[in-house]
């Protein structure tokens, strides 16, 4: 026994209702925790930044002055160079990672100024 006929715009209908509820059902959960590891990654990628930037620059600068024989200087302008760049790798990733949290309509709250704290 066949099914009845149905138009194309039914059948697309159909399919549609179908995908989206095997959508949802499959979707994984988000909760407070998985929030606040999302949060911990994308801060261990900015500490990241910072500390790779100055290693290269000392291990460049380590490289310089073995192969040229400037004893201090090599180490001294690649530890500065190699700060330099990790700060701006680090600004990068934030503002990469804000302009996500944009995109995704998160807005940061503000904190109100205690005076409180400063009294004691």
């Amino acid at each position: 026994m066949s099914l009845p006929p149905e138009s194309r715009e039914e059948a697309i209908a159909r399919l549609t209702k179908s995908a989206s509820s095997l959508e949802q059902r499959t979707a994984p959960p988000t909760s407070q925790e998985m929030a606040g590891m999302a949060v911990a990654n994308q801060a261990w990628k900015v500490v990241a930044d910072l500390l790779g930037g100055v290693f290269v620059g000392l291990a460049l600068g380590f490289g310089v002055d073995w192969l040229f024989a400037t004893k201090p200087w090599g180490i001294i302008s690649g530890v500065l160079l190699g700060f330099a760049l990790s700060i701006y790798m680090a600004r990068r990733t934030a503002d990469r990672l804000m302009a996500q949290a944009k995109a995704d309509g998160v807005e940061p709250k503000s904190i109100p100024f205690d005076d409180e704290d400063e009294e004691r």
